[in-house]
């Protein structure tokens, strides 16, 4: 490790946390997919974690790569690709890949390579964002000049996504109010943020209901329904919505403290979406509570170490681009884990960096990479200080 670690630049605790968090995943994944291998792959359960190792090699390539590249150019690259985002997201409305009554995937003619438009959106608009409060520093308290240049996009792109992906919409768009209130922007107009989302939300499920997206307003109430309700379900319907819910309690029933151990899951037979949103159920029932408050330290040295970076960095840009990464992955983090205990309803959010994925675990890596590149700039910065004092 001492030698890979050698060869990279940046903070060094957050490249141990992903190597480690990496390790994790091919376990992990290795051991959620074998009900799978067995029903499409005859049995070959390497594949799935042949193709899983190919996909994150190249996500950390990619970490790699933009970790290399000093972080000011992100700036310039933040405004192309909200103004990429924003078409594909009003594109995957209309033409997207309908999965589970939920257009979400876009499909890249001629490569046939499918992607949600929402990870591309997140990273964009979170750099973005970034940028218009780190150049508005000055006015940041000013409506026009401080609040609106970042809530415009923030409602455009969070409204887009929200159709078909509610969850994801949410989350970030209280990453972003994060941000703009670590950034300075002014509490009052918070409060008007807080009661835009509110209308943003009345309008979209109005609009669900008498579009093609009203599927998708059924899923959201039986999702609460079935939340509220607990186990006490009464219908056929309900046994069955509950029924993930359920195979996810029973895996963190067996885990108990120790687990059970590697390898050793049955409820990866049972349990929808176990290579994927519930993958810390298995977690949970192969390394026990030992093995989920690892992980959840992990997540949390992340943050803390984005935090410092934070604190540290000269430029207010950096500084921004870092917490709002961070802030990004974390709590999506949260919220997952948070699912599968059933202590929130859910979402189909993922496990960054652990959930078996493609191109949203490529986004995810090139959000870290560019914390990373804030990282060892800031380093470098506190150095030439250093020198010439």
């Amino acid at each position: 490790m001492d030698s890979i670690l050698k060869r990279t630049r940046g903070d060094r605790v957050i490249w141990i946390v992903v190597i480690i968090l990496s390790l994790v995943s091919m376990l992990a994944v290795y051991s959620s997919t074998g009900s799978l291998a067995f029903k499409y792959e005859n049995g070959n359960t390497q594949y799935y974690l042949l193709k899983h190792f190919m996909i994150f090699s190249l996500g950390i390539a990619m970490m790699y790569l933009a970790h290399l590249v000093n972080y000011r150019y992100f700036s310039r690259i933040s405004q192309l690709l909200l103004y990429i985002s924003v078409p594909l997201l009003a594109l995957t409305l209309l033409f997207g890949t309908d999965i589970n009554d939920a257009k979400r995937w876009l499909t890249i003619p001629v490569v046939n390579l499918s992607f949600q438009t929402s990870d591309l959106a997140k990273l964009a608009l979170i750099m973005y964002l970034a940028r218009v409060l780190s150049k508005n520093q000055n006015d940041i308290k000013d409506l026009k000049k401080g609040f609106l240049p970042a809530m415009i996009p923030t409602v455009i792109v969070c409204g887009l996504i929200a159709p078909s992906n509610l969850s994801t919409s949410a989350i970030l768009f209280a990453t972003a109010v994060l941000l703009m209130f670590i950034g300075r922007i002014s509490i009052r107009h918070l409060a008007i943020t807080a009661g835009a989302g509110i209308g943003l939300l009345a309008i979209i499920v109005l609009l669900a209901v008498n579009t093609s997206f009203h599927a998708r307003v059924l899923t959201w109430e039986n999702r609460m329904h079935n939340f509220g309700n607990g186990s006490a379900v009464v219908s056929t319907t309900e046994i069955n919505n509950s029924y993930q819910v359920n195979q996810a309690k029973i895996a963190i029933a067996r885990g108990q403290f120790f687990g059970v151990g590697p390898g050793n899951s049955l409820q990866r037979n049972f349990l929808p979406s176990c290579y994927s949103d519930y993958i810390f159920a298995i977690i949970l029932e192969e390394y026990g509570m030992i093995g989920a408050v690892a992980l959840i330290i992990l997540y949390l040295l992340f943050l803390l170490r984005c935090i410092k970076i934070f604190v540290r960095s000269p430029g207010a840009f950096g500084a921004f681009l870092a917490v709002g990464l961070s802030f990004s992955l974390v709590i999506q983090a949260l919220i997952n884990m948070m699912v599968v205990v059933n202590l929130l309803p859910v979402t189909g959010v993922t496990l960054p960096l652990v959930s078996m994925g493609g191109t949203s675990l490529w986004f995810t890596s090139l959000a870290i990479g560019i914390v990373l590149s804030v990282s060892q700039n800031v380093k470098q910065e506190e150095t030439i200080d250093v020198n010439a004092a």
